[in-house]
C-alpha cells in the first residue's frame, strides 16, 4: 500500500482520528508521517513513542516529572541505560532490559497488548524447529485432555497418536511435517 499522502513510499503507519463518533483512517509513509506530526496535526501535547510511553508508566508530559522517581533509579546493568532514558526515548537499549526494567514493562505491555508473552505467529523456518514442536506438543496434551473429559475416547485416541508421533520426531530430530 501506498502513502495516501505523497502516493510515492510505502504507507508504514496507520492513523486512526475519531472526532464526534466519526472516524477517518490515513495510511502515511514515515516521511509524510513526520511532516504531519511537525505541524501539530491537532494534537497537543505532540505524539510520540516517548510521550506515549511516559503516560503509560505514568509520567507526566515534562522533563521534571521524567525525573522523579518512586526510589533509587534503575539502570541496566549491560548497557547502562537508565529509566528516565527510556521513557524519554522510547527504546530499550538490550535484551537485558527487559529483566531490568521487567517491574515497569510488564503492566505496559498487559495495557498494550493484554499479554506478556508473545503468543502470534511464527516465521515459517521456525515450524521445523524443536520448540515449536515442543509447544505443539503441549497445545495436543490440553486437546488430549479435555477430549477424555469429555468423554470423546475416538478422539482423544487419535489425539495420543499425534502426540507419540510428535515426541519421536523430537527425539530423532525434527525433520519433516508434523502432519
Amino acid at each position: 500500500m501506498l502513502c495516501e499522502r505523497c502516493q510515492q513510499r510505502p504507507a508504514t503507519i496507520h492513523l486512526t482520528e475519531v472526532i464526534n463518533n466519526h472516524k477517518s483512517k490515513i495510511a502515511l509513509c514515515e516521511v509524510c508521517a513526520r511532516e504531519i506530526q511537525a505541524q501539530g496535526f491537532g494534537l497537543l501535547p505532540p505524539l510520540s513513542l516517548p510521550y506515549f510511553l511516559a503516560g503509560l508508566l505514568g509520567h507526566g508530559f515534562n522533563a521534571e516529572s521524567l525525573e522523579q522517581s518512586d526510589g533509587p533509579e534503575i539502570k541496566c546493568e549491560s548497557c547502562g541505560l537508565s529509566e528516565s532514558q527510556f521513557v524519554k526515548r522510547g527504546l530499550l537499549g538490550c535484551g537485558n532490559c527487559y529483566r531490568s526494567f521487567a517491574e515497569k514493562l510488564e503492566p505496559l505491555l498487559r495495557r498494550i497488548q493484554g499479554k506478556v508473552e508473545h503468543v502470534g505467529k511464527m516465521p515459517a523456518d521456525s515450524l521445523k524447529s524443536d520448540a515449536w514442536l515442543k509447544n505443539e506438543i503441549e497445545v495436543m496434551r490440553k486437546k488430549l485432555k479435555r477430549a477424555i473429559e469429555a468423554e470423546e475416547y475416538e478422539e482423544a485416541a487419535g489425539i495420543r497418536d499425534d502426540i507419540r508421533r510428535m515426541e519421536k520426531q523430537l527425539e530423532q530430530g525434527v525433520s519433516g511435517n508434523v502432519n
